[in-house]
C-alpha cells in the first residue's frame, strides 16, 4: 500500500506532502490544476523515465519520495532481498527519484542507490495504473494469461518445472547426438589408430629400454676391435700371458739360489695373478658389448616405430599406452552410441509426456477458469451501460515452437460492443469511454479472486454521468475493499464514495503559479462535491445534492 508521496520541485509543485491510507482516495480539481502533474512525479518513483523538463524553473533538481508499507508475502520483498535491499520487518519501503535540471538522474531504494529497470520491477509490482490510453496491464494481450490464472488460483510452478526438465533431456540428447556424430566421422581413423596401437603395443619405460640397448651394442660394436687386440696380445702362444708363465719356470729353476731371486718369482706370481684377472675381465667386456647386427636393427626398428607413432599422435612415447586404451574407450562408446541414445530419446519422451500432461491440465483449468470470469465480467457491464457489449476470454492453443514454461495456451480478452458485431480486442473496438468502463468491469471482477494491492485509475469515469457514475463508484467503492484506490475523477457520484478526499488547485501570486494538494475535510469536502455538480457557481441546492450523494 502507498501510504506517503513526497514531492520537491516538480513542475508547478514546490513543495507536496501526501500521506494515503488503505481504501478509495479520490483527487479532484478543475481542469488544468495539475493533476496530471501529481501522477507524472509518482510514475518518477515507479520508474518511468526521468525528463528534465519536470525539474521546476530555476531550481537544480526535482525530487519524489514514495513510501510503500508491504505485507510479508508481498512479491517485491523477494526481489528487495535478492538485490540486498531488504530491511527489517515492519519498516517502509521508500523509493526515491532525483532529477536534475541538466538531465542526469538518481534513484535510490531505503537510501541505497539503485538502477532505475530494478526501480521499474518494483514500480510495476507495487501499483497498477489504469486509464484511457492504458496499453499495460489489461490491456496487453502478453498479461492476460496471468491475469487468468491469478484469477482461478492456478500456479504453474509445476509445469514450469517439467518444462524445465523437458529441456534439460532434450539438451542431454543434442549433446549425446552431436558426440556420436562426431565421433562416427571419426570412425575410420579410430579403427586404424587402434589397430595400429594394439599392434604395436608399447609399454611404459619401453622407449628408454630400448634407447639405452641400442647405445650398448653400439658402443660395443664399436670398442670390439680394440678388444679382440688386446685379448690378442694377452692370450695365445706368443702372447703376455704365455711369456710370463716361461719367464716364471725359469725363475722358479734359480729362485733358490739368491734371496732376490725368490722376490722377483714372487712378483712374477703377483703378475700373473693379475694378468688371468685382466683376462678373464677383458672376455666379460667382450661378452657383455657383443653386438650382433641382427639384435641391433631390431632394437632400433622398434625404437623408431614406437617414437614414429608418439610423434604421430602428439604425445609422449611412454603415454602411448593410454593412449590406446582411451581411443579403444571411443570405439567401445561408439559401437554402444545406439543404446545410449535410445535411452536418452525414452528420457526426452517421458519428460515431454510429463509436461504436457500438466499443460493439459492446465488448459482445462483455465477453459473453466475462463467461463465463471466471462459470467462476472457479464454481470458487471449492464450497470456501466455496456448491456449490448459481449466479453470472452479466447483460449487457443500455442504452436509447438512457443510452448513455454506456462504451458500451451495463448489467452486473450476480446469484446463485442454491439449486437452482431464480431469480437476484436479491447483496444481495436471499444471507444474512450466504454474502454475505460470495460476496463473496469474486468478489474472487477479479477479482483474477487485477489489482484493488486495499490491500483491508480486515471480519470476512467470521463464521458460518464448519472446512474452510470453512480454504477462507476459502486464499483470502485467495492473494488477498494480489497486493494488500495487512487481515482482521479470529475464525477461527483464516484468522488462522493471516497475515504479520502484530495483536492488538486493551482494558484498564482502575481510572480509564481504552484500546484498544491490538500486533504478536505467534512465541510470543504461536499463544498467541492457541489462545484463538480453545479460548476463555476456553487447553488445551495448542489450543496443539498452532494449531501445526499455523501449521505448515500
Amino acid at each position: 500500500m502507498l501510504t506517503s508521496l513526497s514531492i520537491r520541485d516538480v513542475v508547478l509543485i514546490e513543495s507536496l506532502d501526501l500521506e494515503f491510507g488503505p481504501g478509495l482516495g479520490v483527487l479532484t480539481g478543475e481542469t488544468g490544476a495539475g493533476k496530471s502533474i501529481l501522477l507524472d512525479a509518482l510514475g518518477l518513483a515507479l520508474g518511468v523515465r526521468a525528463d528534465s523538463g519536470l525539474v521546476r524553473q530555476g531550481q537544480k533538481q526535482a525530487v519524489v519520495s514514495a513510501a510503500f508499507d508491504l505485507p510479508l508475502n508481498h512479491p517485491a520483498r523477494e526481489l528487495l532481498a535478492e538485490n540486498g535491499l531488504d530491511g527489517e520487518a515492519g519498516e517502509p519501503l521508500v523509493i526515491r527519484r532525483i532529477v536534475r535540471a541538466d538531465g542526469g538522474s538518481r534513484a535510490l531504494v531505503n537510501d541505497q542507490s539503485v538502477s532505475v529497470a530494478l526501480v521499474r520491477d518494483l514500480g510495476a509490482m507495487l501499483v497498477e495504473i489504469h486509464g484511457q490510453h492504458d496499453d499495460r496491464g489489461l490491456l496487453n494481450p502478453r498479461g492476460h494469461r496471468a491475469l487468468l490464472d491469478s484469477f482461478a488460483g492456478l500456479s504453474t510452478a509445476a509445469s514450469e518445472g517439467l518444462f524445465r526438465a523437458w529441456g534439460a533431456a532434450e539438451a542431454s540428447l543434442a549433446r549425446a547426438r552431436a558426440d556420436l556424430e562426431a565421433a562416427a566421422r571419426d570412425r575410420e581413423w579410430l579403427e586404424h589408430a587402434v589397430a595400429e596401437l594394439e599392434k604395436l603395443a608399447p609399454e611404459p619405460g619401453e622407449e628408454a629400454a630400448l634407447a639405452e640397448r641400442r647405445a650398448t651394442m653400439q658402443k660395443g660394436a664399436r670398442l670390439g676391435e680394440t678388444i679382440a687386440a688386446v685379448g690378442q696380445l694377452l692370450d695365445g702362444s706368443e702372447g703376455g700371458l704365455s711369456l710370463l708363465r716361461q719367464a716364471a719356470r725359469r725363475l722358479e729353476r734359480i729362485g733358490g739360489e739368491h734371496e732376490r731371486l725368490e722376490e722377483a718369482l714372487a712378483a712374477l706370481d703377483r703378475a700373473l695373478i693379475e694378468a688371468s684377472d685382466a683376462e678373464d675381465r677383458l672376455a666379460a667386456a667382450a661378452e657383455a658389448l657383443a653386438c650382433d647386427p641382427a639384435r641391433l636393427e631390431e632394437a632400433e626398428s622398434r625404437l623408431f616405430e614406437i617414437r614414429s607413432l608418439a610423434r604421430k599422435h602428439r604425445v609422449e612415447a611412454d603415454a602411448l599406452p593410454a593412449l590406446a586404451e582411451e581411443l579403444g574407450a571411443r570405439l567401445a562408446a561408439l559401437d554402444a552410441g545406439g543404446k545410449s541414445l535410445a535411452a536418452l530419446e525414452r528420457a526426452v519422451a517421458e519428460a515431454r509426456a510429463g509436461y504436457e500432461a500438466e499443460a493439459l491440465r492446465l488448459g482445462e483449468a483455465r477453459a473453466a477458469a475462463a467461463a465463471r470470469l466471462d459470467q462476472a465480467v457479464a454481470r458487471e457491464l449492464a450497470p456501466l451501460k455496456l448491456d449490448a457489449a459481449r466479453f470472452r476470454t479466447v483460449i487457443e492453443p500455442l504452436p509447438e515452437a512457443q510452448w513455454n514454461a506456462a504451458g500451451r495456451d495463448r489467452v486473450e480478452f476480446e469484446v463485442s460492443t454491439n449486437p452482431g458485431a464480431p469480437f476484436a480486442p479491447l483496444t481495436r473496438i471499444a471507444s474512450g469511454g466504454e474502454l475505460s468502463r470495460f476496463i473496469l468491469a474486468l478489474k472487477v471482477a479479477l479482483a474477487e479472486r485477489g489482484g493488486a494491492t495499490t491500483m491508480i485509475f486515471d480519470e476512467i469515469d470521463r464521458g460518464v454521468g448519472g446512474a452510470v457514475a453512480s454504477a462507476v463508484g459502486e464499483r470502485l467503492h467495492r473494488l477498494a475493499g480489497s486493494a488500495q484506490l487512487l481515482v482521479v475523477t470529475h464525477s461527483p457520484q464516484v468522488a462522493a464514495r471516497g475515504a479520502r478526499h484530495f483536492l488538486i488547485e493551482k494558484s498564482h501570486d502575481g510572480l509564481v503559479t504552484r500546484t498544491g494538494v490538500q486533504l478536505l475535510g467534512e465541510a470543504r469536502r461536499r463544498e467541492e462535491i457541489a462545484r463538480m455538480l453545479s460548476g463555476a457557481e456553487v447553488t445551495d441546492e448542489a450543496r443539498a445534492q452532494a449531501g445526499r450523494l455523501l449521505a448515500a
